[in-house]
């Protein structure tokens, strides 16, 4: 099942971050600020988490928004399973979750952005799988040797 976040859902998401071997701390420490924005404030709609809950476990969770100044594209901020849950097709029913909000929304585009980091070449090659495209990459962005890739899907709404 795939529901909105709640309260109780951010020790689990916590410990799934910090299981997870590609994101430095600083990558965590973002992840849950947005976290905790979306929990701290209802009311806000600039990030939107869904959970993967299995037999009252969460396996993994996704965060969407609608940029900003835009009229319908959307970026998708983090989308992360469980280390030992993944390869078994939640991160796809994940991703689609995300792009049928998104068209629910009246979205165009959904927009990642990634590092051309080594340790990221499995999520890369699981956008491509996914039907996304490269759409732009800014050298030396994140360091020096470390590009922001950014991929992109054109949603037919």
């Amino acid at each position: 099942m795939i529901r909105k976040l709640m309260e109780t859902d951010r020790p689990s998401l916590e410990s799934m971050l910090n299981n997870t071997v590609e994101f430095s701390v600083e990558e965590k420490d973002v992840a849950l600020e947005l976290i905790d924005e979306a929990l701290n404030n209802v009311e806000q709609d600039y990030y939107n988490f869904f959970v993967y809950e299995k037999k009252k476990t969460i396996l993994g969770y996704y965060c969407i928004g609608q940029r900003s100044l835009t009229d319908g594209v959307y970026d998708l901020y983090w989308i992360v399973v469980e280390s030992n849950s993944q390869k078994k097709g939640i991160g796809k029913e994940l991703l689609q979750h995300a792009e049928n909000y998104a068209e629910m929304k009246k979205g165009r585009w959904i927009i990642i952005e990634t590092s051309s980091d080594d340790k990221y070449t499995k999520t890369r090659n699981f956008y491509l799988r996914n039907y996304f495209t490269q759409v732009a990459e800014i050298k030396d962005f994140y360091s020096v040797g470390d590009s922001l890739i950014i991929y992109g899907k054109y949603l037919i709404t």
